[in-house]
């Protein structure tokens, strides 16, 4: 048998595994028959993969009184407990380290500063924190994996970092560097990304196919579940919403051109605007305070004709951008996460407006923009790689060769 043959047959033997484990997962619990039933696979094949998942305490049994008497039967679930992992937000000069298990149960959390530093540092530090982190809050708990997020581009499929904003990563085999180095399957990939994968899971879009979520934070990002999955191009990022084209005579962006959307609703840009409408002296009971997100809406909501004026207009620009995605990919739903969402019941409104508006009337299909449910866990969208990873078989078939 030749190379090429021995890789289709490991191939062949991840499809089928993860085609079953899939199953248990969404349809569990479920017994061995439906599973041959709806995966298309042999009875004989389906009994010896469930073998190989119960081995490894992947799945257990549950039996079930029959109805019509007679024989008990046997129906197949997941089991999530036991397994963790490790989820790190490597982002604007800080590192961010969960421990969580696969069901999304939390078992440790730390925030360190992260300082810049040059590529060999960069990386024995990140070893060195992710190691004492493991040490520390894993105990006797298995861990399976570890998902690195990030802003910047990154190629998922590859593990390789495209562009980050902070540190000298561009080019960087960073799961394969970072595995080595730990020896467990490290995955990665962009924070908002991953984020839109971690509700579609866990949070306000699991009852959803196709959904998007939009982060207006530091910059603007957005992420597209399409028919359960992330919207991707050969692997790599897409969805860079923030740099949609909005304004030629708009001020210039880190990205090198002008009016992107970016310089309009961001954190930032919002923050200075407030600052130069009070350094001309508009009236604002902002005046003399910290400028914040947080206050800039607070203030808004208490109806400060500065603050309303500033989130109003980029609730408009920021519609005027969903028109177009909801236009472009007609999503089930979409959701949004930043401090924009502490005014949400004056930008919303407005937001909702310009998607009704200025997309057809068939894909808006009256659902309002809504809150996503992760705003503060950072590290969440780790959790969803990792389990992308096991529905998909490259985790899977890791764990199934181990010894039990």
């Amino acid at each position: 048998m030749t190379r090429g043959q021995i890789a289709n047959v490991d191939l062949v033997k991840q499809v089928n595994s993860s085609a079953v484990y899939r199953l248990i997962d969404s349809r569990g619990p479920i017994s061995r028959v439906r599973i041959a039933e709806l995966s298309h696979l042999a009875p004989a094949s389906v009994t010896k993969i469930t073998r190989a998942l119960l081995e490894q305490g992947l799945i257990r049994e549950l039996e079930h009184q029959a109805s019509t008497g007679g024989r008990r039967a046997i129906s197949l679930t997941t089991v999530t407990q036991p397994f963790h992992l490790v989820a790190v937000k490597l982002g604007r000069e800080e590192l961010q380290l969960t421990l969580y298990n696969l069901s999304g149960q939390e078992h440790g959390r730390q925030v360190l500063p992260f300082p810049r530093r040059e590529l060999d540092n960069l990386m024995a530090a990140l070893h060195r924190h992710i190691a004492d982190f493991i040490q520390r809050h894993a105990g006797e708990r298995r861990v399976v994996a570890i998902a690195v997020v990030m802003p910047g581009l990154t190629d998922a499929q590859a593990g390789r970092v495209i562009y980050h904003p902070s540190y000298p990563l561009a080019g960087v085999a960073l799961a394969e560097r970072l595995g080595a180095l730990l020896g467990l399957p490290v995955f990665i990939g962009n924070d908002i990304r991953a984020q839109a994968l971690a509700e579609h899971y866990f949070g306000a879009s699991q009852d959803c196919l196709d959904s998007v979520l939009v982060s207006v934070h530091h910059g603007v990002g957005a992420g597209i579940i399409t028919e359960g999955r992330i919207f991707k191009s050969q692997g790599r990022d897409v969805a860079e919403i923030g740099h949609i084209h909005m304004d030629p005579l708009g001020e210039r962006c880190d990205c090198g051109n002008v009016g992107c959307l970016e310089t309009m609703v961001a954190d930032a840009a919002l923050l200075r605007q407030a600052e130069r409408m009070l350094a001309q002296g508009y009236q604002s009971c902002l005046a003399g305070e910290a400028l914040t997100m947080s206050a800039l809406c607070r203030a808004a909501l208490a109806e400060d004709r500065l603050a309303v004026n500033i989130l109003r207009q980029a609730a408009e620009r920021l519609g005027q951008a969903l028109a177009i995605v909801v236009n472009l990919f007609n999503p089930q739903r979409v959701l949004l996460s930043g401090a924009l969402c502490e005014a949400e019941e004056l930008v919303f409104p407005i937001i909702n407006r310009a998607i009704t508006h200025q997309s057809l009337p068939g894909f808006h299909q009256g659902q309002p923009i809504i809150r996503a449910r992760f705003q503060h866990d950072q590290t969440i969208g780790g959790l969803a790689l990792v389990k992308r990873a096991l529905l998909e078989g490259e985790l899977l078939q890791r764990i199934l060769e181990q010894k039990s």
